[in-house]
């Protein structure tokens, strides 16, 4: 039969969890309850007559319901609005313009709302502002991030030729010295062993001449005079 002190001593862990977990999510309601992202890079370049993708996505750690979200032009000229029941919902997307088109779903892992601008020309460069407030953050916050687009009349291929140039030559340079050490220690390998060669030579032929001219420590024969 459990006792009232293994009872608290069970519940304690679990109290210090749970609290942990609270404050967990009071940080993040507080910090970043609701962030919208366009990308890595917020300009975006595109040809004259051609479609041009808008993305944005938008990521919360408190969940969220009733979530609405539009897109702007220039901060003055809304493009079209979108309403989210919930998470399990795919957006309901009203367009005010016929040339806006929604590709963006939020049943999937990414909370995507981006848009497309179809036969884009000149007068479409600007700003592209994606706004989302969701009631379920404290104070019913609007959040938002823009793209600046520019519309070009022919994009401008990046030349690499002195890249390429320049690589080249590097990398002929390095090949270059790989190849001289090479040589240089085939070289001092050839003049080691012809130095070692003429050693062997000289010691071989010193060892000769004493042994010719019955040095002492030779092998000449000694005569033996006969007795009397």
């Amino acid at each position: 039969m459990a006792t009232g002190s293994d009872g608290a001593r069970e519940a304690g862990p679990r109290g210090r969890r749970l609290l942990a977990a609270l404050v967990g999510l009071y940080m993040c309601a507080v910090a970043v309850a609701l962030e919208v992202s366009v990308g890595k890079t917020n300009v975006v370049t595109a040809l004259n007559g051609s479609d041009v993708l808008l993305p944005c996505v938008f990521t919360t750690c408190i969940g969220f319901w009733d979530l609405v979200f539009t897109w702007s032009y220039n901060d003055s000229t809304t493009l079209c609005r979108g309403f989210i029941k919930s998470k399990a919902v795919e957006p309901k997307v009203q367009s005010e313009n016929f040339r806006v088109v929604f590709v963006g779903s939020t049943t999937g892992k990414d909370n995507n709302i981006s848009i497309v601008l179809l036969s884009v020309d000149f007068s479409d460069a600007g700003k592209y502002t994606c706004h989302v407030k969701n009631p379920r953050e404290k104070g019913n916050a609007e959040h938002s991030s823009y793209i600046e687009l520019q519309v070009v009349h022919k994009l401008v291929v990046a030349d690499n030729t002195l890249t390429l140039i320049i690589v080249a030559v590097v990398g002929g340079l390095i090949g270059l010295l790989i190849l001289f050490m090479v040589v240089k220690k085939v070289v001092l390998f050839i003049i080691k062993k012809t130095q070692d060669g003429k050693k062997e030579c000289l010691v071989s032929s010193s060892g000769n001449d004493n042994t010719e001219n019955g040095l002492a420590g030779s092998k000449a024969e000694q005569k033996v005079t006969p007795k009397a």
